[in-house]
């Protein structure tokens, strides 16, 4: 079970962190935007990623997409997701609540730098109707996190 995969990895390292559930889907950034009252940049994706024939899991403010580019230039190859399927294989969490904790096995971890726009970011729980709220730099030490600069951030709005 996804959410209680997580509240456990929550509970045994970072009880100080609640996890916030809701009645209404937070799937998608806009929505989780809405339903928790922030800005979509501050919800804290997490994108599931074929890097060659491993699976890696990236961290990426709301507002971002993945620069194809800088990506490769960082990791030495290109960025391919995962299907439904394989998320919910790799990670156990349905595709609208991946986050990097309550993993069945270790993934490595990837946080881009567009969280560090913000005192606390918002990331799925494992569910699609549930999130924590949390630092940057504390969801990064959590997991075991390398910082990277792979994102491109939206244009601002007009």
């Amino acid at each position: 079970m996804s959410l209680q995969s997580v509240q456990t990895f929550i509970a045994q390292h970072a009880p100080d962190i609640a996890i916030l559930q809701t009645t209404e889907t937070t799937a998608t950034v806009a929505d989780a935007a809405r339903v928790h009252g922030v800005e979509p940049a501050q919800i804290a994706k997490t994108l599931s990623l074929w890097l060659k024939d491993e699976v890696i899991l990236l961290v990426m403010g709301g507002d971002c997409r993945l620069d194809n580019r800088r990506f490769k230039e960082h990791f030495g190859g290109k960025a391919k997701m995962l299907n439904a399927e394989e998320v919910v294989h790799w990670t156990s969490h349905p595709v609208g609540g991946v986050c990097p904790f309550g993993l069945p096995a270790p993934l490595k971890v990837f946080v881009d730098v567009s969280l560090r726009r913000f005192a606390e970011v918002l990331p799925a729980a494992g569910s699609v109707d549930s999130a924590l709220r949390i630092a940057p730099q504390y969801l990064a030490q959590l997991v075991q996190a390398e910082w990277v600069d792979v994102a491109q951030q939206a244009p601002a709005a007009a």
